[in-house]
């Protein structure tokens, strides 16, 4: 992990870093490296790698939105939190999906829990999960898994890059997936919430409605509950 700060008030860049330091410190934590850009321009000059990343938008040069997009376009799943007095920007940061908004002056309280959620996001997108197929043993992170589907003898695991005929048993995918972001919908499905698309009362759309999975009429309402927090907890 990386963390990244970029911001033109030194001020403001050197609170995010002492509140990042105190977080880490105080929950006997391994400190990350952390990056500090005064500009931009700076920042996407870097070839550093960047997962959680603090982004002033009014800036000299580079303005944050633009520089925002740039990042999720070399690392979609990096963090990007928004850090700004002006909140008529934000309607064009939620286009490259923002994480979270911190308004300035920053809140001490405030911070620290908003950067525990990014955390917590952070580690479970970068579980990895085994696959074993007839042929070969394969890893693939938790967050790459679309849905899991029964089928006869094997269970099709379908990531964002290709399919895979899994030999493992059902149990041993209830206990892998049992991570926050993950719900069965189905005895004979398994599907990652972040690529619902829509549902229904008995279907779940999934990446641009490309796969589906049944969607047990008993377990309707439990979903939308479980849905809506897994909203929440990521906007």
């Amino acid at each position: 992990m990386r963390i990244v700060i970029c911001d033109d008030d030194p001020i403001i860049a050197n609170q995010i870093n002492d509140l990042i330091i105190a977080y880490f410190t105080n929950n006997n934590f391994e400190l990350p490296p952390i990056d500090i850009y005064n500009s931009g321009d700076d920042l996407l000059n870097s070839d550093k790698q960047m997962d959680i990343v603090f982004l002033d938008i009014e800036m000299p040069g580079v303005d944050g939105i633009y520089a925002g997009r740039k990042i999720k376009e070399k690392n979609k799943n990096a963090i990007i939190f928004i850090v700004t007095s002006f909140m008529e920007y934000l309607d064009a940061a939620m286009s490259f999906h923002v994480f979270r908004y911190l308004s300035k002056p920053i809140e001490k309280n405030r911070f620290m829990y908003n950067l525990r959620d990014a955390l917590k996001v952070y580690n479970n997108e970068n579980i990895y999960i085994t696959i074993e197929t007839p042929e070969k043993i394969t890893r693939v992170l938790s967050h790459e898994i679309i849905m899991v589907e029964f089928y006869g003898r094997y269970l099709e695991v379908t990531t964002i890059n290709e399919k895979f005929n899994s030999i493992q048993p059902m149990a041993y995918w209830l206990d892998a997936l049992n991570i926050p972001g993950f719900f069965r919908t189905h005895r004979s499905n398994i599907i990652n919430m972040k690529y619902v698309t829509e549902f229904t009362k008995d279907i779940v759309f999934l990446h641009d409605n490309g796969y589906r999975a049944y969607l047990t009429r008993r377990k309707y309402v439990e979903f939308k509950r479980a849905y809506m927090l897994y909203l929440d907890s990521i906007t």
